[in-house]
């Protein structure tokens, strides 16, 4: 199974896309049409397997078509469209990237990184409904992709390190996708809402690919944008759509206390890439009145590993549910799978698992053990099979031997009702080796000062786990796909503590 067989099984006339801001909507059979079209176009450039076909583009047509293209004709390397000069240098050098899409105006920092490079090719919507390349049209047909292909590259976040290639196969992507079809019992009628980047595996499994591998439409503004997000699910008929929980906050932070939001169709909420609170589901789904569903996923499955089950199947707060159609395993430091209840590394197995990173060997022999794939997270799996995340393994803070998970902090400040965002975090002591602080940003008009915060964790946390300083901030780093990059914090508190 490709990525082209998933396009090709929805009826021609069925509507693929909508780009609601430009009011445009793009059939599958349309849809197809342009993907061909582009495919040939990077063939007739010299694009054969393998090749790298970097792209910097805004969710929107142009984004969708021309990643499909590239997976077709070579391989699809999309970047973020906010990288500076030196980061597109690197992924481009990385890569081995043997073009570069960007859109006909803007995009400077892209251009001037490779102006030495790479050769750049411009894309636009020039007829709202249908993208154009400045290449000479096709004069050689892509060839039909193998599912043993590399359909994607991307690369880790690098927070525990130099950022690792993870090259995805058209199977392992197909992998995933039919195990996101399955979970959410997505159906040619089912309409999501595509506010993920088209840059990330998050936005371009579960929101894109698996909507138009079910047959159903996508909605993709260009950005999210939480003033007229109701407004859009409402006018769209949106059945569902998945986010980060950043994106969840942000919601949520424009609700009156007690008020409910008319969500038309709605008929569930995905939350994935990030922890979310039990508060903040909690609170997601009194005001939204649907089944909101934490999911697990990482690049090196080709996103999702595993979810909270729809009703009438139990979703658990705090858990980010059971294998979907993947095989997850606790490990100990010396390689043996735990019990049920301990707490150990989370390890996994499926076809939607890469066969290894790129050109790096030391990474595959730390990888890789037994057959499983080593994810770096520490978790509990109960006797049902539900996952719960405790940390990543480096982030664990050793406070005199005790060991003290930063989510656990996390989630007792997010219960206090001035604090919108927090993350703790391990920093040096000389006595203890690390201490635990933390950070956080408080709710618009909450005046709650560090004391007041420090005594609230005392009455909930055991005194070795409370946070010993409280940093009162504006705002608090992510990546691009809003995972908090607690390691920043840290570093950055460092020598407060």
């Amino acid at each position: 199974m490709t990525l082209l067989d998933l396009i090709e099984r929805p009826p021609g006339d069925r509507t693929a896309i909508v780009l609601p801001e430009e009011h445009v909507t793009v059939t599958y059979e349309s849809l197809r049409r342009q993907v061909r079209a582009v495919a040939d176009s990077f063939a007739s450039a010299g694009i054969g397997r393998g090749d790298r076909v970097a792209m910097s583009l805004s969710n929107g047509l142009p984004a969708i078509v021309c990643f499909l293209g590239a997976s077709i004709a070579g391989t699809a390397a999309p970047l973020n469209p906010g990288y500076r000069e030196d980061e597109f240098r690197f992924y481009l050098d990385d890569t081995n990237a043997r073009l570069l899409v960007l859109p006909d105006v803007g995009a400077a920092e892209a251009r001037r990184a490779a102006s030495d490079r790479v050769p750049v090719v411009t894309v636009s919507a020039a007829v709202k409904d249908a993208v154009q390349l400045s290449l000479s049209a096709g004069t050689r047909n892509a060839a039909p992709p193998d599912s043993e292909d590399v359909a994607l590259v991307l690369h880790t976040s690098g927070s525990t390190g130099r950022p690792k290639r993870v090259p995805l196969k058209h199977r392992n992507l197909a992998a995933s996708v039919e195990n996101v079809l399955r979970t959410y019992q997505l159906t040619p009628e089912d309409v999501s809402l595509c506010v993920m980047p088209l840059f990330h595996v998050h936005g371009l499994v579960a929101s894109m690919l698996s909507t138009l591998a079910s047959g159903g439409t996508a909605i993709v503004p260009s950005r999210f944008n939480p003033l007229s997000f109701w407004r859009t699910v409402r006018e769209h008929h949106v059945t569902w759509f998945s986010a980060v929980p950043t994106m969840h906050q942000l919601l949520v932070a424009r609700l009156k206390k007690g008020e409910h939001t008319h969500t038309g169709r709605l008929r569930f909420i995905r939350s994935c890439s990030a922890a979310l609170s039990p508060e903040t589901m909690q609170t997601m789904e009194q005001a939204f009145g649907v089944p909101v569903l934490e999911a697990y996923g990482m690049t090196e499955a080709s996103h999702q590993m595993t979810s909270n089950p729809l009703p009438p199947g139990a979703r658990k707060p705090g858990s980010v549910g059971t294998g979907t159609g993947v095989r997850i395993g606790i490990m100990s430091p010396n390689g043996n799978l735990l019990e049920g209840g301990e707490a150990g590394e989370i390890v996994i197995q499926g076809p939607n698992v890469i066969d290894g990173y790129e050109n790096n060997p030391e990474a595959n022999k730390l990888s890789f053990i037994n057959g499983w794939f080593r994810t770096g997270d520490q978790g509990i799996l109960d006797e049902p099979g539900y996952l719960t995340l405790v940390a990543r393994i480096k982030e664990l803070i050793n406070r005199g031997g005790e060991k003290i998970s930063p989510r656990e902090i996390d989630e007792v400040l997010m219960t206090h009702p001035s604090v919108a965002e927090a993350v703790a975090f391990g920093v040096p002591h000389t006595m203890w080796g690390e201490e635990v602080a933390a950070a956080i940003v408080l709710r618009e008009g909450a005046n709650a000062d560090e004391a007041a915060i420090m005594a609230y964790c005392r009455e909930r946390l055991a005194e070795f786990k409370c946070p010993k300083k409280i940093h009162i901030t504006h705002a608090i780093p992510r990546t691009a796909t809003g995972k908090i990059q607690r390691r920043i914090v840290a570093a950055a508190y460092a020598k407060s503590a």
